[in-house]
């Protein structure tokens, strides 16, 4: 599979580069405590707009939707517009826990919007993004940005829940990784201020940091600018994500901290949802906490 091909031959250039410096010099127990210089650890991470289980054909279909994630060859994943007993459109299933099963992964949801069941006795209707790791979550949290609802009339700028962050034991690497979904209205207003809430989540954090999500707008948009003050894009020359079928825009995107190196990203070409996934390939040099 060629993506996996790909990833492999992609970490083994950069591991390879970052540790020979290292088995040339003088041995740590010489120099240093041991230990003290730890290898990198590599990363796979991904960001994927599920449009709740249906492709661009709106035809609701978990397994097409598991398959494409299972491809990405993933260590953690990024998932936005995921039902959990939403509704008829979703057939009322758990995806994000019915995903985690199929491919053998940790989940984390984190609800936008929480409602009472349609009939007495049901699960909760819920709505939101997610996060799906192969390693270890230490730590999960739903954190409020401010939101623009679209389930109620006349709705006004407010804090609300749907901003995920969880804390990955990659290795004994600890990482932080987010998932978000930004306002999708043609009015920037919204999205600068979601803006400016990510920035003070992360700003409470330490260590490696990775932002993935639907940012419903382009990396260089004016509202975005002062997100990349704090990460850089991991890939500034990726391909389109929206829509599925010949994308006309990048608005899906992963945002890494100064501190972790991007080995190389690519762009999925699936129908599977309304959005291409994206994939990165990282190195975490910190331990964080």
């Amino acid at each position: 599979m060629r993506l996996s091909i790909h990833r492999r031959s992609l970490l083994g250039v950069a591991l390879a580069a970052v540790l020979a410096p290292l088995s040339a010099a003088t041995p740590a127990s010489a120099t240093e405590p041991a230990g003290s210089a730890a290898p990198p650890v590599a990363l796979r991470v991904a960001t994927y707009n599920i449009h709740a289980g249906a492709g661009e054909d709106n035809v609701f279909d978990l397994d097409r939707t598991a398959e494409a994630i299972r491809a990405l060859d993933a260590d953690v994943v990024g998932l936005q517009e995921v039902d959990v007993h939403w509704g008829d459109r979703s057939d009322f299933v758990d995806e994000a826990q019915e995903l985690a099963e199929r491919l053998g992964m940790q989940a984390f949801f984190a609800p936008i919007y929480d409602f009472d069941p349609l009939t007495a006795g049901a699960p909760r209707r819920q709505y939101g993004v997610a996060v799906l790791s192969r390693h270890p979550i230490l730590e999960a949290e739903n954190h409020e940005i401010t939101r623009l609802s679209t389930q109620v009339p006349n709705p006004v700028p407010a804090p609300a829940p749907g901003f995920a962050e969880v804390t990955v034991n990659v290795r004994g690497a600890h990482v932080h990784v987010y998932s978000t979904h930004l306002d999708y209205r043609g009015d920037p207003t919204v999205r600068r201020m979601q803006v400016a809430d990510t920035l003070d989540i992360l700003a409470a954090d330490s260590g490696p940091k990775v932002l993935v999500g639907d940012l419903n707008a382009e990396p260089g948009a004016p509202e975005l600018a002062a997100l990349w003050q704090d990460l850089r894009d991991a890939a500034p020359t990726g391909g389109k994500t929206y829509p599925a079928i010949s994308p006309v825009k990048r608005i899906d995107v992963i945002g890494v901290s100064p501190d972790i190196t991007v080995v190389g990203t690519d762009t999925m070409a699936t129908a599977a949802s309304d959005h291409r996934p994206v994939v990165a390939d990282l190195l975490l040099h910190q331990r964080g906490n």
